[in-house]
């Protein structure tokens, strides 16, 4: 079942651009892989799902929101997070709002599927699909840290990114690699 498969390699790989003890939030959750992983080391964590057994499985693990979130109102619209993951979810109208609820210093980690995969499996309808570059432009007025855009083993098509709200008084050199 989604959710209790291990964290996305690329969430481990940048989670640690999160700021210690920050809250960090998980759109689209499913049974909260992400917000385990954040959980563990030591985050507040957040999570939003539209499914009730999936709100009722991340639960115990921090806030749970059941919200439509592609039909209903953004349930965080005066919030800010440390982190923001996103993983193989796409609502292009939802984009403006993800993004703005990274706090200065913060960082958003997301990861999804990208055009041609539609000739590998699914997802494969173009409203699913980020088209080259989409991802880096939504994210425009971050700091990008790391992208990619291409063909991944399973086979399967992904555009990724980790990219900073730079905070006035920060280092850039706290994002090297």
């Amino acid at each position: 079942m989604h959710g209790t498969e291990a964290p996305s390699p690329w969430v481990q790989r940048w989670s640690h651009l999160v700021p210690p003890g920050r809250p960090v939030l998980d759109v689209a959750c499913g049974l909260g892989r992400h917000m385990r992983w954040f959980h563990g080391r030591g985050h507040p964590v957040s999570g939003v799902d539209r499914s009730p057994e999936a709100i009722a499985a991340v639960a115990p693990l921090g806030e749970a929101v059941q919200a439509d979130i592609e039909n209903g109102p953004w349930p965080f619209a005066s919030r800010r997070f440390g982190g923001v993951v996103v993983t193989n979810y796409l609502w292009r109208a939802l984009l403006p709002a993800i993004v703005d609820s990274v706090e200065p210093g913060g960082v958003l980690i997301y990861e999804t599927f990208a055009a041609g995969n539609e000739t590998v499996g699914k997802p494969s309808r173009p409203d699913f699909l980020l088209q080259p570059g989409e991802l880096l432009a939504a994210c425009r007025g971050l700091r990008v840290v790391a992208y990619e855009d291409g063909f991944l083993a399973p086979p399967r098509f992904v555009q990724r990114i980790a990219a900073v709200r730079m905070a006035d008084e920060e280092p850039a050199a706290r994002y090297a690699l």
